[in-house]
C-alpha cells in the first residue's frame, strides 16, 4: 500500500511541474480557442436613417406650377401711391404691358387630376402650366379658390397620375420628423427636412384664418403650395409661408394642415366656393387692462367689440361689451380661435353661445349665417 501511495504522490507532483512549466513558457496552449464572432448582417439598403421610401410615394404627386399674367409697368417711374397710380392710370403711354412670370408648386390630391396649391401662386395669372416629375407638361384650370385660407384648386386632364395620400387620423406632433418637397427657385423639385417645431401657429398677417404647421424644414421661394409629408409619405400641410428678412430660408415655415385643406378642396370642388359660418360679431381678446376694468377673474374667453345690426347675433340677442366664454360646450380661448370654431358651423344651424353679461352666465342660442365674401379690391 506505502509503494502504491508512494507512486501516486511522484505521479501528481510530477503532473504539477509539468503543469507550472507549460503555463509559464506556453500560457496559450491552456485556453480553448473562443469562435469568432459573427459578424452582424449588413443593414439593407436605406435603412434605419434613410427616408428614399417616404420621398418616392410621395414625390409624383407633387407638380411645378408655373404663372403668367400680363401687368401694366408705368414707362416713367413713380412713388408707390395708389392715388398716384390712379390719376395716371388713363394717361395714354403713361405705361405699358408686360409679362410677368412666377413659380410655385402643386400637389396632385385626386387621380382625376385635381391639384391643391396656394392662391397667391396662381393669384390673377391669366396662364397656369403644371410639370409633372416625369416631365409631361400641362395646361391647368382654376376650379376654385379660397383668399382667406390661400387656398386653390386645379385641374389637369392626364391619364395615369398619382395622387397623394392624406394622414387622415395620423396625430401631428410637435417634434415629427417631416419633409418638405417643392421647386424652390425654380431649380427644380427638391427635397428637405426638419421637424414640426409648433402647431397652431396664428395672428402672423397671412391668412384670416390662421392655424399653421410651423416647420424648420428648409422651405424658399418656389415652395408655396408644395407638400410637407410625414416619414410614410403621407400629406400632412400644404407649404404656405415662411419668415424670412432675406428672401431665403431661416428655418421658420408655415403650412396649413393636410385636414383644413382637404376639407376646403372638397367643399370647392363641390360647389367652386368654401361656405364659413358667420355671426356677425366682431370679436376681441381679453388683455389684463380689460379683465380689469370688467372685473374679471380669467382672461380666457373673448369679449365682443361691435355686433352687426341685425346679424344673426343681434337677432340672438347678444350685444356689445358681452364675454363669450363657451361656443357649443367648446371653451373659446382667444378672438383668432373663436374665428376657427365659427367657421366650420354648418350655416342655419343653431349654435349655443354662453355668455358672461354684467357678471352675470347665461346661454344664448343663435342661428348661424352664411359668412359674405371679401369683396375684390
Amino acid at each position: 500500500m506505502r509503494r502504491l501511495w508512494l507512486l501516486f504522490a511522484q505521479t501528481v507532483t510530477i503532473c504539477l511541474g509539468i503543469l507550472f512549466i507549460v503555463a509559464t513558457l506556453r500560457p496559450d496552449w491552456l485556453h480553448t480557442p473562443q469562435p469568432a464572432p459573427a459578424t452582424p448582417p449588413a443593414p439593407e439598403q436605406g435603412a434605419p436613417f434613410s427616408f428614399a421610401a417616404a420621398v418616392a410615394q410621395a414625390r409624383p404627386a407633387v407638380v411645378n406650377v408655373y404663372t403668367s399674367k400680363h401687368v401694366n409697368v408705368p414707362v416713367i417711374p413713380i412713388p408707390a401711391d395708389p392715388e398716384l397710380e390712379r390719376l395716371f392710370r388713363d394717361i395714354p403711354g403713361f405705361s405699358r404691358r408686360k409679362e410677368s412670370t412666377n413659380l410655385g408648386s402643386g400637389v396632385i390630391v385626386r387621380e382625376d387630376g385635381y391639384i391643391l396649391t396656394n392662391y397667391h401662386v396662381i393669384e390673377a395669372a391669366d396662364a397656369i402650366e403644371v410639370a409633372l416629375s416625369d416631365g409631361r407638361q400641362t395646361r391647368a384650370a382654376v376650379v376654385g379658390a379660397d383668399p382667406e385660407s390661400d387656398l386653390a384648386v386645379l385641374k389637369i386632364d392626364l391619364p395615369d397620375l398619382r395622387a397623394i395620400a392624406f394622414n387622415g387620423s395620423h396625430e401631428v406632433r410637435t417634434g415629427d420628423v417631416v419633409l418638405a418637397i417643392g421647386n424652390p427657385f425654380g431649380v427644380g423639385q427638391t427635397t428637405t427636412m426638419g421637424i414640426v417645431s409648433a402647431l397652431g401657429r396664428n395672428r402672423l398677417g397671412i391668412n384670416i384664418y390662421e392655424n399653421f404647421i410651423q416647420t424648420d424644414a428648409a422651405i424658399n421661394p418656389g415652395n408655396s403650395g408644395g407638400a410637407l409629408i410625414d416619414t410614410s409619405g403621407r400629406l400632412i400641410g400644404i407649404n404656405t409661408a415662411i419668415y424670412s428678412e432675406s428672401g431665403g430660408s431661416l428655418g421658420i415655415g408655415f403650412a396649413i394642415p393636410a385636414g383644413a385643406a382637404q376639407t376646403i378642396m372638397e367643399q370647392i370642388i363641390k360647389t367652386g366656393t368654401v361656405t364659413r359660418g358667420w355671426l356677425g360679431i366682431e370679436p376681441q381678446d381679453i388683455t389684463p387692462d380689460l379683465a380689469r376694468a370688467f372685473g374679471l377673474k380669467q382672461h380666457d374667453g373673448v369679449i365682443i367689440a361691435s355686433v352687426l345690426r341685425n346679424g344673426p347675433a343681434w337677432q340672438a340677442g347678444l350685444r356689445v361689451g358681452d364675454i363669450v366664454l363657451a361656443l357649443n360646450g367648446e371653451p373659446v380661448r382667444d378672438a383668432i380661435g373663436f374665428l376657427n370654431q365659427i367657421a366650420p358651423l354648418p350655416p342655419s344651424e343653431k349654435a349655443k353661445l354662453r355668455v358672461v353679461r354684467e357678471g352675470r352666465r347665461m346661454e344664448l342660442e343663435v342661428r348661424v349665417g352664411t359668412r359674405p365674401p371679401i369683396p375684390k379690391r
